[in-house]
């Protein structure tokens, strides 16, 4: 029992200087290193003589404080150690040449914990080229087949001056051959083309027609012999047919070293999944090869089609690219596959397949031209993150890719493994370049158990006399035995040491009776200590969401406030200088200062520092009414003196007390002059002396401002008259132009009365058409 009140008597201080690792109760080193990165646990034997047994896990700095030696701490590095780096490419003078370094590395890491390393890939200068051709011999893919007849000379011709190792592979699908996908009559199953009357070969589901080779002509002649078949429905068993290409790669030719492309070409969707069960087939897919004697698919009424999953497993098994060459109307589809499926590519076929040479070269020159790592094998529990330096300089964090990518290129990757969790046991993963068969294989070892357990000591002798085994500096009691040195009897009757006097709860409900001594429970909120469990340092008071307002440490339940603050809270500033006033007062004089602030004690008395108080007055304005007085007067009065006095204020002109410290005070007037005097304040009143009457306003000139108002008034007269003698003028000179241009136009001939009007009228006399005698006068 002395041994805990020694630990709480300790326990602030090694807190402070202990790290996170403390705050959590960790009972053995294993679990102190699962704790965090950052986590030591001290092997010392004698440690637990002035510390609890959780005390033994803290950072390396915090047990160094309490007096364990760094020889003495178990606190393992996370490390790695590259196992195989050979150069890259051809010039490294190896025999087995590789296209990524290094190869091989071992990594140790601790729970959260992270390791950084680079790796390199080269892109090949002439890398081993296999395509196998994978077609779609359905009814509807007849001008298509007479389309490829020249392919294999064509595209070897291209490949030429891309790679020298360059070999082609050919196979073919159509459906499995039972219902409800095809006609079962046996007229139907000898031709299944039979009612468009045409002659085709019964349906099959895969086969496998031309192992990989470098002969072109092979290639062409095989062609030339294929006749399409046809089925019911429009999706073909075109997965059933890749599974098997991908696996059988010793029936297929698929070399290691090799770049290995399977081509697809179809124009219909294909079967997965549970398609089948439509038939009647319930067998799951097992991803095995199944090829007979003729080469031909012999499952393929017995098994059901892989599902998307069981595909992409195997084709990244088996470092596959997949090109999917499909019509117009399927490119949608497949290219949902392709964005699940690792190096899958799609490329649109035209309806005769007229440019299926085009659309292979594209999708080859795209997948050398791109460098994407992926991660093959178990990463549950790692957290790996890559950033991407490319050839060209480019830096692309979270990503594991180059684009425009040359032969001979070096693209590098900076990865990241972080270990979330510890593991069951060694881990082994890859990462490979998408389309590469070289790899980086990594081994990776969690270091989550102790080294010290290596070597216990058994039956030490400081584990009572040997009942036990001393293992990471603490005793593994044998059987029957139980306490901190084994010293407890298993079973004993010593419950009622871990209640407390006040109350009837075992370890105060926060930990467990061992051994007659409280063994807390650790709490994600801090730490639980204490005789009975009964203290801890986040139960404390909290001033805005802080604990002891973020000036003071928890102990046992109550704030220690640091120096220079007090209160329940440790929110309370001991110092006054927030309360000083301008005049150097507390407060103006007009309250106290508590935690801080000013409380004003004096009524209506408002403001930060109570300066603010209408009611109050200050020093100076009370003596207002008694300064003015003797500043009006020149010869001092009794009406003066009785002011004075009502105010026990004694005005002096004497100079003895210029020396003293007193008030200077400055006031307004009545007439908006500015008085002055000295104040001197004591017991028996006060001494107003040094009275001075300044910066008067000047009383205003009557007889210049008179002036000014005369001179305004004529000024003005004058102008106004101007202004009139103008308008009238010009209103005179418009009506004179008036008259004269009216003048002007009433002129009129000397001869022409206008108001004569003549007495004769002329009129034609249409009737009478005499030559000379038209008109007639009439009067």
């Amino acid at each position: 029992m002395g041994i805990v009140s020694l630990c709480l008597v300790l326990h602030f201080w090694f807190c402070t200087v202990g790290g996170t690792c403390s705050q959590f109760s960790a009972f053995s080193c294993d679990e102190c290193l699962q704790l965090g990165p950052d986590c030591a646990w001290c092997t010392l034997q004698n440690f637990t003589d002035f510390f609890s047994i959780e005390e033994r896990c803290d950072t390396p700095e915090g047990l160094l404080h309490k007096g364990c030696s760094a020889e003495i701490v178990e606190f393992p590095v996370p490390n790695i150690k590259v196992l195989k780096n050979q150069s890259l490419g051809k010039n490294a003078g190896h025999t087995n040449v590789s296209y990524i370094a290094p190869q091989k590395m071992h990594l140790q890491l601790r729970q959260g914990s992270q390791l950084n390393f680079q790796i390199q890939v080269q892109e090949p200068e002439d890398h081993p080229v296999d395509i196998y051709y994978l077609m779609d011999l359905s009814a509807s893919m007849y001008d298509d087949l007479q389309m490829i007849k020249d392919l294999g000379s064509a595209l070897s011709k291209e490949m030429a001056s891309l790679t020298s190792k360059f070999r082609l592979g050919f196979g073919s699908f159509v459906e499995k051959p039972t219902l409800p996908f095809i006609k079962i009559t046996p007229e139907d199953l000898a031709n299944p083309c039979r009612s468009v009357d045409f002659d085709c070969l019964p349906t099959f589901g895969y086969r496998h027609l031309l192992s990989l080779t470098s002969s072109t002509d092979r290639f062409n002649e095989i062609i030339s012999k294929q006749r399409v078949s046809a089925n019911i429905d429009i999706p073909e068993c075109g997965f059933d047919a890749i599974m098997q290409a991908a696996v059988c790669g010793d029936r297929i030719g698929w070399r290691n070293d090799s770049m290995k492309l399977l081509v697809f070409v179809s124009d219909a969707d294909s079967h997965f999944g549970m398609d089948s069960r439509m038939s009647g087939i319930v067998i799951p897919n097992d991803g095995k090869c199944h090829l007979d004697r003729k080469n031909e698919y012999s499952m393929t009424a017995h098994l059901e089609y892989p599902t998307l999953g069981q595909l992409i497993d195997k084709l990244v098994e088996n470092n596959i690219l997949l090109i999917f060459a499909v019509t117009d109307n399927q490119r949608q589809n497949y290219e949902n596959y392709a964005s699940l499926i690792p190096g899958a590519t799609v490329g649109v076929l035209a309806t005769d397949s007229r440019n299926i040479l085009e659309l292979i070269m594209t999708a080859y020159k795209e997948l050398r031209s791109e460098i994407d790592l992926e991660v093959l094998g178990n990463t549950e529990g790692l957290q790996i993150s890559f950033t991407a330096l490319c050839q060209d300089g480019t830096i692309l964090p979270g990503h594991k890719n180059c684009s425009n990518v040359k032969a001979g290129d070096v693209v590098s990757f900076n990865v990241t493994v972080e270990l979330k969790s510890c593991l069951d046991g060694p881990r082994q993963f890859s990462l490979r370049p998408v389309g590469f068969q070289d790899a980086l294989e990594i081994e990776l070892e969690t270091q989550c158990v102790c080294n010290c357990h290596q070597t216990p000591e058994l039956n030490s002798t400081h584990c009572s006399h040997g009942r036990g085994a001393l293992d990471c500096g603490t005793c593994a009691c044998d059987p029957g035995f139980v306490g901190p040195k084994c010293e407890c009897p298993e079973g004993q009757d010593q419950v009622s040491n871990c209640r407390s006097h006040e109350g009837t709860e075992m370890c105060s409900g926060q930990g467990e009776c061992f051994c007659g001594q409280c063994m807390c429970h650790p709490s994600a909120f801090g730490h639980v200590y204490g005789t009975y469990c009964e203290c801890d340092d986040f139960s404390c008071l909290r001033f805005r969401g802080e604990l002891c307002g973020g000036h003071g440490e928890c102990d046992c339940g109550e704030c220690v406030c640091h120096s220079g603050w007090m209160g329940e809270f440790c929110n309370c500033s001991t110092s006054n200088d927030s309360c000083v006033s301008v005049d150097g007062s507390v407060c103006s004089g007009r309250g106290k200062c508590v935690c801080g602030k000013c409380e004003c004690t004096v009524p209506r008395a408002s403001g930060e520092r109570c300066e603010r108080c209408p009611t109050c007055g200050d020093i100076c304005g009370l003596h207002r009414s008694c300064v003015e007085c003797y500043l009006k007067v020149k010869e001092s009065s009794g009406e003066c003196a009785l002011k004075c006095n009502s105010l026990h204020a004694t005005v002096s002109n004497s100079s003895d007390f210029e020396d003293r410290r007193a008030a200077l005070c400055t006031l307004q007037s009545e007439d908006n002059c500015l008085m002055s005097f000295s104040l001197l304040d004591s017991d028996h009143g006060s001494t107003i002396y040094n009275l001075k009457l300044y910066d008067c306003p000047e009383p205003p000139n009557a007889p210049l401002i008179a002036l000014g108002v005369c001179m305004s008034v004529f000024i003005i007269g004058i102008a106004l008259l101007v202004i009139w003698k103008f308008l009238v003028s010009v209103h005179d000179r418009k009506e004179v132009a008036k008259f004269e241009a009216e003048k002007a136009k009433a002129k009129w001939q000397s001869g022409t009365n206008p108001l004569f009007r003549s007495s004769t009228s002329t009129f034609k006399n249409v009737t009478y058409k005499s030559a000379g005698q038209q008109k007639s006068d009439i009067s």
